[in-house]
């Protein structure tokens, strides 16, 4: 039986203009139209915001920012709208990505079928689409439990066809049902940008909530195309100071400073073995201390 449940769908954009149309195209072709799209804008200086409006749609709200909060806040801000609103399932959703019209009612089935606090699709790399960019994920105890995703870079060969409860899952498109919320609170909004859904899947998992992958729900991905590329100084910067920050946030001073020192080492073997220039290692050895910093003023809080 087709559902009703009215989705809050959440973007946060930020200079998204070459792919919020395919984006868009997607979403308002949905079978599922009982949504309202929160598109929160930190501040776009091309013409994210006029394209969004050019769209004659009642279902889409834009949140304009005065200033860039980050993604961790932006998907703050259009959560608490779609509760609000009384959305009884919200997703989280990347707008560098394209779906089928089909992708809302087989999300929504997902979650119903599996009894899941929170579903995730298979997602597949947009400029290849037979590669793998997630297969749901998991998070790694002896790394300090860092998220990582299964089947990355993979070809797929039906290797990630079975649905199964999974520790981790990108808020590039994950939905959550709305009681969630109430359980484990909203994102951390210190990380600004990377690590935020990997803390977000761990206080549910510490919480006793679930997430199912669900394969046969498939997004494409066009990863990266906004933030510079999987190196990008800003990528390394956030990914370098969330890590830090997250290990000392969750395991406390002692126990985290074993993970923190054991990551310091991970980050200097890389440039010793030559995986990383010199200009690279300074910037990540200051991230690193940026996130040491921001670990230090949350508890002075």
């Amino acid at each position: 039986m087709k559902s009703s449940a009215k989705v809050g769908v959440v973007t946060v954009t930020y200079n998204s203009g070459r792919v919020i149309d395919g984006f868009l195209a997607s979403l308002l072709a949905q079978t599922h139209d009982t949504f309202v799209l929160y598109v929160v804008d930190n501040i776009s200086t091309d013409d994210t915001l006029a394209r969004v409006r050019t769209y004659d749609d009642p279902r889409i709200r834009v949140i304009a920012n005065p200033d860039n909060r980050g993604i961790a806040e932006g998907n703050n801000q259009g959560i608490r709208e779609a509760l609000h609103d009384g959305c009884r399932l919200i997703l989280l959703f990347n707008n560098d990505t394209e779906f089928d019209p089909q992708l809302l009612d087989t999300l929504i089935a997902g979650i119903e079928r599996t009894a899941s606090d929170m579903v995730a699709p298979k997602i597949m790399f947009h400029h290849d689409q037979s590669k793998i960019w997630s297969a749901g994920g998991g998070l790694d105890a002896r790394k300090g439990y860092s998220g990582f995703h299964h089947g990355y870079g993979e070809t797929d060969h039906g290797q990630f066809d079975q649905a199964r409860l999974v520790q981790h899952a990108p808020a590039c498109c994950l939905l959550i049902r709305d009681e969630v919320f109430g359980r484990i609170g909203f994102m951390d909004d210190r990380y600004f940008a990377y690590v935020e859904d990997t803390d977000f899947c761990y206080r549910a998992m510490r919480a006793g909530l679930t997430i199912s992958y669900v394969p046969e729900a498939r997004v494409l991905h066009k990863a990266h195309s906004l933030t510079g590329g999987l190196f990008s100084p800003f990528m390394m910067r956030y990914t370098t100071r969330n890590r830090t920050y997250f290990m000392l946030k969750h395991f406390g001073k002692w126990r985290g400073m074993c993970f923190v020192v054991a990551y310091q080492g991970h980050l200097l073997t890389q440039f010793l073995a030559r995986r990383v220039q010199w200009s690279m290692f300074v910037l990540r050895e200051r991230a690193f201390l940026e996130g040491l910093r921001l670990w230090r003023r949350s508890v002075a809080r």
